[in-house]
């Protein structure tokens, strides 16, 4: 996702963005030290999104950390 992207989000949106990023890099690491991740190039990238969404949330100042367990804890 391109950083136009990630700023044009809402803050829930961003939010969920983080929690989706951060199971894909889970996987993807998961996969990798399997051996069957095909395109390592990806895990690369998954990282730099993530990297990305977590850096907007701290510019406007939003604890993915505690939205992220509100979220959880209500379903």
């Amino acid at each position: 996702m391109k950083a136009a992207e990630v700023h044009g989000l809402e803050d829930a949106g961003l939010v969920e963005f983080v929690g989706e990023s951060r199971r894909e890099v889970f996987n993807l690491r998961f996969q990798h030290s399997i051996g069957q991740l095909e395109n390592t190039a990806r895990l690369g990238l998954a990282k730099r999104d993530l990297a990305r969404a977590l850096t907007v949330a701290r510019e406007r100042k939003i604890d993915v950390e505690r939205e992220l367990r509100r979220q959880r804890d209500a379903q």
